[in-house]
């Protein structure tokens, strides 16, 4: 079974379907087609279930996606592990929450670039939960997430404490309806908590998929939001900040690796940048 085949039966099992694959996988359909199928014909028994609006894992195509990320994973690891004995290079995944790519992360990598020019940083982001899943399956080296990891195969770094603020349209801090991103966010869930603290039952959620969509909507009126108060530090004046209890507003966040994940050059500085970070915050 060739590398290449299961990264086409990996895309084929995380996006549903053939032409989502092959768009993400930047080939025809008809290549995904064909190596699911040598796939299924070497190992003599169907791995998806075949439905009108997609492929579903059969039981057996589980078992394999779960082989696939560990050898996959292992691939990638032996590439990094060769390409840092070099001074530098290689690659380094690293997530993050929307905010914190905006106001945090910027000095971060602009000093990871200085001291490793020649790696090849991939950064990407999601909420707290999918960027945890990620990171356990490989998918990323790293990652910051808002809140503690309780997993034993997690190794997780303070970064910094996030300080989240209300924020509204004039007169319009009272609404019951609450402007977030999908679930799995770390700040969805303290906003949502803060709306049971405040007693604004029942409250409507509006979900979003990117920041300036909150934003743009909380400017119309449509609801409230919560946001770390250095990005509502440069938000227009016509929208208003109001304090929270800080058992609602101290938000500690974390940068996140798997143990068993190499430790390349790169990777311990990102670490270390990220442990300093900390440092100097809380000086």
């Amino acid at each position: 079974m060739e590398l290449s085949a299961l990264k086409v039966f990996v895309a084929v099992a995380e996006t549903g379907g053939v032409s989502t694959a092959a768009q993400q996988l930047h080939c025809v359909q008809s290549n995904v087609t064909a190596r699911i199928k040598k796939i299924e014909e070497e190992l003599g028994l169907s791995l998806f279930l075949r439905k009108s609006r997609g492929m579903e894992l059969s039981s057996q195509g589980r078992v394999l996606l779960d082989y696939a990320y560990k050898i996959l994973d292992m691939e990638r690891q032996a590439y990094r592990a060769v390409t840092s004995s070099l001074e530098d290079g290689g690659t380094l995944s690293l997530g993050s929450m929307e905010t914190a790519m905006a106001v945090r992360l910027p000095a971060l990598l602009k000093e990871f670039h200085k001291r490793h020019p020649k790696t090849e940083l991939s950064v990407r982001t999601g909420t707290t939960d999918e960027m945890i899943e990620q990171v356990l399956n490989h998918q990323l080296d790293c990652a910051v997430v808002g809140s503690p990891v309780q997993n034993d195969d997690i190794v997780q770094y303070p970064f910094f404490t996030e300080q989240l603020v209300l924020v509204c349209t004039e007169g319009n801090e009272n609404a019951h309806t609450l402007l977030v991103y999908r679930k799995g966010c770390a700040y969805r869930a303290r906003a949502e908590e803060w709306m049971r603290h405040e007693g604004r039952l029942p409250y409507t959620i509006m979900e979003f998929g990117t920041q300036e969509g909150i934003i743009g909507c909380v400017s119309a009126g449509l609801g409230v939001t919560l946001l770390p108060l250095e990005v509502a530090k440069s938000l227009s004046a016509d929208l208003k900040i109001r304090s929270l209890p800080d058992k609602i507003a101290k938000v500690e966040t974390y940068l996140i690796c798997k143990k068993s994940t190499i430790q390349t050059k790169p990777m311990q500085t990102m670490m270390t940048l990220a442990s300093l970070y900390g440092e100097q915050q809380a000086a």
